[in-house]
């Protein structure tokens, strides 16, 4: 286990930012952790990284683990070229990799940027950047603050693209906060936090399942004939509707009972609806 953290609780006065909070983040796996503006993602970022201490609680790091963190804002100088902002940040480090560097520059698709000033690229461009900047150390984990918020759906593919490699590839371990939902999905295990608390946590498949169930609305040729579905049904005004199948579940009963049904319509639970059944509200994107 790489990070824990145990009871860790922050507050600004009186007020609760994030609260008894425990997750774990096992080598090798993409969590994601989710929740709306304000839920306390970023301050728990800046916990475990040790850039703001906690309240109270703790937390456990492994040792000798090498972090590399994709802050919201980025820390770069919009006035220097690409390849000046890199250097400099570079001489952080005493043990600077120069062949990993070689290699991130083209991990991350910007030897192209490498002569041109960091404020004069787009939003894509600086989030490509920003990520190399972060892995100049080429950390065991990677923490990635809101990393896709205002790109287009292109560009945020391009940088999930990138993340996937770097695990992959790299055997990287990456945590990232994100409110783009459907993101979870790609994740081994993704956090529910709302209101500074840990509501949910597991698979976003698991989570889909648990709470956003299918549903199968049926349109009968006979009303009679739902007695024949040996199913819990529920008639409403768009059908009768059995909840909870998997797509296979719901295939075999399509073709089981052909013979009585005139129209269906199938719709899987989606992460969103999970995240709403969990927090009682929506994500505003």
């Amino acid at each position: 286990m790489l990070i824990q953290t145990k009871n860790l609780s922050k507050k600004y006065g009186d007020k609760l930012v994030v609260d008894n909070l425990n997750l774990e983040v096992p080598k090798g796996s993409l969590v994601a952790y989710i929740g709306t503006n304000g839920a306390g993602k970023s301050t728990t970022i800046k916990m475990i990284t040790g850039l703001l201490a906690p309240t109270s609680g703790q937390v456990v790091v492994a040792k000798n683990l090498r972090m590399g963190i994709v802050f919201q804002d980025s820390v770069l100088d919009s006035e220097l070229t690409v390849k000046t902002n890199l250097k400099h940040r570079a001489r952080l480090y005493r043990h600077f990799d120069k062949d990993w560097f070689k290699h991130l520059l083209e991990l991350t698709e910007v030897t192209g940027l490498l002569n041109q000033k960091y404020g004069t690229l787009s939003g894509g461009q600086r989030r490509r950047v920003d990520i190399a900047r972060a892995l100049l150390n080429k950390p065991d984990l990677l923490f990635l603050d809101e990393p896709t918020t205002g790109l287009d759906v292109q560009t945020r593919q391009m940088i999930w693209q990138l993340l996937n490699r770097l695990k992959k590839e790299q055997g990287m371990t990456i945590f990232l906060t994100t409110h783009y939902l459907e993101e979870a999905e790609n994740a081994d295990m993704t956090y529910v936090i709302d209101r500074g608390r840990l509501l949910a946590k597991g698979r976003a498949f698991d989570l889909i399942k648990e709470y956003a169930k299918s549903q199968l609305v049926l349109k009968l040729k006979d009303t009679q004939a739902i007695d024949y579905l040996n199913y819990s049904v529920s008639e409403e005004e768009s059908g009768y509707v059995i909840e909870g199948l998997s797509s296979q579940e719901a295939i075999d009963l399509l073709y089981q009972h052909r013979a009585i049904i005139q129209d269906f319509e199938f719709k899987e639970g989606s992460i969103n609806e999970a995240f709403i059944a969990i927090t009682g509200r929506e994500i505003q994107s």
